[in-house]
């Protein structure tokens, strides 16, 4: 009886897939999360693409900036005037959150938050959600700094182009093949553009 009940091979199959199965259910996942973060990072490449454009065409958000007149200014050992080129050391690095702008370093202009602060953020936050729409307002940071472009004493707007980076981090990812209770922190993207006419409050 012994010996028959080892020698009986029924169900021997189903005896196997049970134990291929979680293997394989794991293998499946494993697929799907992969295509699932290629996903979420190319929508998040995407968003931060597409407010970066927002930022370089329509109004900047530090008002000192937008209002800065470089005639006159000394740059290093040159004396700017009417029509000179301004140079890239003569905007350091204007740090811009939901909240205010900063300069992190450099020579800046006067801080000055327009009254319409808020809106100006916003706006390039919401193209962003427009591509991811998880995105938070306290995850995008604006940042300025000189590109070497731009003339003293230009009479259409704002004088200087810098560039202008916008970032997006503290984007989490949570597997699947985890169950969702793991998130893990993507990298921080950014995307720079030079500034274009600065001004307005549409983007194409």
């Amino acid at each position: 009886m012994m010996r028959r009940l080892l020698l009986d091979r029924t169900a021997s199959s189903a005896a196997e897939f049970a134990m291929v199965l979680p293997l394989l259910i794991l293998f499946l996942f494993g697929i799907i999360d992969g295509g699932r973060y290629l996903w979420e990072v190319n929508k998040a490449e995407k968003a931060t693409q597409a407010g970066a454009r927002v930022a370089i065409v329509t109004d900047v958000l530090d008002g000192g900036l937008e209002g800065q007149n470089y005639v006159g200014q000394t740059v290093g050992s040159v004396t700017l005037t009417q029509g000179d080129v301004i140079p890239a050391d003569a905007l350091g690095v204007l740090r811009c959150t939901n909240s205010a702008c900063t300069c992190t370093s450099g020579t800046c202009p006067t801080t000055a938050a327009p009254t319409d602060y808020t809106t100006r953020f916003n706006r390039i936050v919401t193209r962003m959600q427009y591509m991811k729409p998880d995105v938070a307002a306290n995850k995008v940071t604006v940042t300025y700094r000189g590109s070497g472009l731009g003339f003293a004493g230009d009479p259409n707007g704002m004088e200087i182009a810098p560039l202008v980076t916008v970032e997006l981090t503290g984007v989490q990812f949570r597997p699947l093949v985890l169950f969702n209770a793991v998130a893990f922190n993507l990298p921080a993207f950014r995307t720079t553009l030079t500034s274009e006419d600065s001004s307005g409050s549409q983007s194409n």
